[in-house]
């Protein structure tokens, strides 16, 4: 699927995959920046708690929001895909001022939501300048190629993970969340072994990816993101090797960003931003 296109003369809103775990109290800033960029207190977020198993996922998210001063926020589960044409929940999306889509199972989300009325209308909001952001299995759907599942270690494995279709707001990166924690380095390279014209972006936990309208990546939260791009690769051996077998990947190109650093996916430039020192 494409994303949605932008009217003209509009911007599209901010895509904010976040690795998971978020800090939701001491110092939440990526929460407190996505409030911010929703409109403050005037913010009017929707929740979709769908990923989760957890009856009370939604609520507290209404309550974290609440509680950083939004004035209005809701959360909308969808239990079954027929609850995807229900027009007073499509109404309800479309007057938000930003979309928040929680963590559990990323397949759980594309089965139930994948190809339905809701999935098109959070990539037309998106288009026309809805901030949409996502943590942990909400981050992974977020883009049109979707890490399903595989196993974890720092190697790219032959068949070591399985790939599925997202909500495709853009088509410029894979996300893989819980990275560092989780030693998924190996899966997230697989993945791009398989489709090397997206860019991987493996997010720490408590990290975000404010990524602008202009498709600069933008580092918030307390740990790293972990940029791999595929773009200069002058070998696989993917295609010779059997499942199970390690793969021969030569010219990937690897940037580790912390907040305060950038990296721009349409010119594939990144930056150490802030965090270079003015010469004295």
């Amino acid at each position: 699927m494409c994303p949605s296109k932008t009217p003209d003369g509009e911007e599209r809103g901010w895509i904010i995959p976040i690795g998971g775990a978020e800090e939701k109290e001491n110092n939440p800033r990526i929460l407190e920046r996505f409030v911010k960029l929703c409109g403050g207190s005037a913010a009017d977020i929707v929740v979709i708690p769908t990923a989760s198993r957890l009856l009370d996922t939604g609520e507290r998210y209404e309550k974290i929001f609440g509680d950083l001063g939004v004035s209005k926020v809701e959360s909308i589960n969808f239990d079954t895909r027929r609850d995807c044409s229900e027009p007073n929940r499509l109404e309800r999306i479309k007057q938000a001022t930003g979309i928040f889509i929680t963590g559990g199972n990323q397949l759980r989300l594309t089965t139930l939501i994948g190809g339905t009325p809701v999935a098109k209308l959070i990539r037309t909001q998106n288009a026309e300048g809805v901030h949409v952001a996502g943590t942990s299995a909400g981050a992974s759907v977020i883009s049109e190629h979707m890490i399903a599942f595989g196993e974890e270690g720092s190697s790219p494995i032959a068949g070591s993970v399985r790939l599925a279709p997202g909500f495709g707001l853009t088509n410029r990166f894979i996300i893989d969340q819980h990275f560092r924690q989780r030693d998924r380095l190996g899966r997230l390279v697989t993945a791009l072994a398989y489709n090397p014209f997206a860019i991987g972006l493996g997010l720490d936990e408590d990290t975000a990816a404010f990524i602008s309208p202009d498709n600069t990546v933008e580092v918030e939260g307390s740990g790293g993101i972990t940029v791999v791009d595929a773009a200069n690769l002058s070998f696989s051996s993917m295609d010779q090797v059997n499942e199970g077998e390690p793969v021969c990947l030569l010219g990937l190109t690897v940037h580790i960003l912390v907040a305060g650093a950038t990296f721009n996916l349409h010119t594939r430039k990144a930056t150490a931003g802030n965090l270079i020192t003015p010469l004295t």
